[in-house]
């Protein structure tokens, strides 16, 4: 099956544009990782799925990815800004902690939480506190070409002396004369020329623990410079994709532009793209809400609002059910109901290897409709990754592969080469793609056995045609959400629904 052409809406042109790469078939990929100071969060969690998708499809087509995803561990304060205290540095200090054993300690959870849920890990994973010469570089190269200043040891970045080139604001939508008005000043940024300037080196006031030696004194670097200097080390001065979550557009990634073309002298991305955030039961997951909940406590049902554990596979399908542009609005109804529909793509998975192509007529309207889902499938991934249509024809596809398999598992009415190709592309889009794999559970040994015995008792039952018990057996393990299936053959099976 030959691929389509692949579509991305750019976040900075707010169109969907044709994919192509600078230097096919090699892509560049940079996403902003986590601030490693306390667990990550489900919102973190839907950002690297989606970007471990487009990873996952990138290569499917045939690209080489060198995929960048940095762990911040120094520069990103409390406020999100220019003042206030370095977030690991004050997670240090309230723990008790050497700096270095937060980041440890949180970034061994990310990778942990980035397991459970089968996303793969980068090709490079650079932190900020191992690149402070390239980020000294940087801040050098940007005064240089007069688009900061220094003041007493600190280095700002002049966003209304850039704005005279080029456009700040461009990715955001924002207007910097309205945000020399709204911007509020803050403590100790009183040094600054402008409001709307940001920082790129700060002075190291007494006590700062993590500082570092520079041409401006002992200091460290502002938040937005980190991502500059390591995307630009690894991927080069333009690369083609740079994702994050769409709370970074302003003012992390804005300022990530306006350093690189401060720099560089031209825009560092051809494709921004920007996942969406999280509900709960219609409301904005937050502490204040009382709604937020934490990847495990998810997986395993420890928190007030859920009625259960939900598994990581069931959860990736949840978020992989709606386009990565999109909220995604977390309840009970949309877990169980993902756990449904997890289970029967697994199902189907599950399948595959029993089914049998046997040589017959070809029914054309199967053969058209199975070839025609196939390719759907491809197409819809094509289109700026959109994986809750993908997964829509992958539904089709599992319900015929479970036509065949109630067939005694025999294939008829399509061509060998149509069976082969279309359960290929079902194998790999479920697993490879998707990332959707089988969870390791007791179906295997333990259920297998008990499952065993309870059939050959309802198989009991009919032989004496006690309808009564018989039906009691098979609506009491509805209820479980295991369906029994009595095949033509006389063989009974079951499968795990949920």
């Amino acid at each position: 099956m030959s691929s389509p052409t692949l579509y991305i809406h750019n976040s900075l042109t707010r169109k969907k544009e044709v994919f192509e790469p600078l230097q096919p078939p090699f892509v560049g990929m940079y996403v902003c990782g986590p601030t490693v100071y306390n667990d990550v969060h489900l919102g973190n969690v839907r950002t690297f799925l989606t970007f471990d998708t487009v990873f996952r499809f990138l290569q499917y087509l045939g690209y080489k990815v060198r995929y960048v995803r940095n762990i911040t561990d120094v520069g990103h304060l409390v406020n999100d800004g220019d003042a206030g205290e370095d977030k690991i540095a004050k997670k240090a200090r309230l723990d008790n902690l050497e700096p270095m054993e937060v980041v440890h300690k949180y970034t061994y959870g990310f990778h942990e939480v980035m397991r459970l849920f089968n996303i793969l890990p980068p090709s490079i994973e650079p932190s900020a506190s191992g690149h402070i010469i390239e980020q000294i570089r940087m801040t050098e190269q940007i005064m240089a070409n007069g688009y900061a200043y220094e003041v007493n040891g600190s280095v700002y970045f002049d966003v209304p002396k850039f704005n005279e080139h080029y456009p700040y604001g461009q990715l955001s939508g924002r207007v910097l004369d309205e945000l020399l008005e709204t911007t509020r000043e803050l403590e100790g940024q009183d040094e600054k020329r402008n409001k709307a300037d940001f920082a790129l080196w700060k002075k190291a006031e007494k006590g700062h623990i993590m500082k570092w030696p520079s041409p401006w004194g002992e200091g460290f670097p502002g938040w937005h410079l980190e991502c500059s200097a390591m995307s630009t080390k690894y991927l080069g001065p333009t690369f083609d994709i740079h994702g994050g979550g769409m709370d970074l557009k302003f003012p992390h990634h804005e300022s990530e532009i306006a350093q690189n073309v401060g720099a560089c002298g031209h825009q560092p991305v051809r494709y921004w793209m920007h996942s969406n955030m999280l509900n709960f039961n219609g409301k904005k997951m937050s502490k204040s809400e009382g709604n937020s909940i934490l990847p495990k406590q998810l997986i395993s049902g420890d928190h007030p609002l859920l009625d259960k554990g939900y598994s990581p596979m069931t959860v990736r399908f949840l978020f992989l059910q709606s386009h990565y542009s999109s909220e995604i609005d977390i309840s009970i109804k949309s877990l169980q109901d993902a756990e449904k529909g997890y289970r029967k793509l697994m199902n189907a998975l599950e399948y595959l290897p029993q089914l049998t192509w046997i040589d017959s007529a070809i029914d054309e309207a199967v053969e058209t409709e199975v070839r025609q889902t196939a390719e759907q499938i491809i197409t819809d991934m094509c289109d700026d990754f959109n994986s809750a249509k993908a997964i829509a024809g992958l539904y089709k596809l599992a319900t015929q592969i479970n036509i065949w398999h109630n067939q005694n598992n025999q294939v008829k009415g399509i061509s060998r080469e149509t069976f082969e190709e279309v359960s290929g592309l079902y194998r790999t889009f479920t697993t490879e793609v998707l990332g959707l794999v089988p969870e390791a559970t007791a179906s295997n040994g333990a259920l297998d056995a008990a499952m065993e015995v309870i059939i050959n008792l309802r198989k009991q039952a009919r032989a004496e045609k006690n309808w009564g018990l018989s039906d009691q057996i098979r609506d009491a393990l509805k209820a479980a959400g295991i369906i029994i299936k009595d095949g033509k053959d006389g063989i009974t099976t079951y499968e795990v629904e949920r």
